[in-house]
């Protein structure tokens, strides 16, 4: 699922494009100040990402967990919202329930030097 125009789309028709997709991450927005995507950890799943030559924001949507950002843990659940600057080492742990989280690309995911 692709979409570069004026749209409206719920959380949960993503998340089922996610599933059919059979990846962690669905990409649902590109253009090239940004793009957005769809990012979904089952209860105890590992993080495989690595750190990214973008910023990002994290949205999420539902879910309990930890996000740890360089050396330090922070708490996250259902309505908290993540800076991670470029290239920052940081990943998702110790889930407790399924993390649904909106991340969008500052500029677009592969264009950050």
């Amino acid at each position: 699922m692709q979409l570069s125009r004026d749209f409206v789309v719920s959380i949960d028709e993503l998340s089922k494009a996610r599933q059919q997709a059979g990846e962690l991450y669905l990409e649902f927005l590109r253009v090239p100040a940004l793009s957005a995507g769809l990012y979904e950890l089952a209860a105890g799943a590992q993080d495989p990402q690595s750190p990214h030559g973008e910023d990002e924001i994290y949205y999420v949507v539902e879910g309990r967990g930890q996000i740890r950002i360089g050396d330090v843990d922070y708490a996250v659940r259902a309505g908290s919202v993540i800076f991670v600057p470029a290239r920052a080492e940081h990943h998702f742990h110790s889930i407790e329930a399924t993390l649904r989280i909106l991340v969008v690309f500052g500029p677009a995911e592969g264009a950050g030097a």
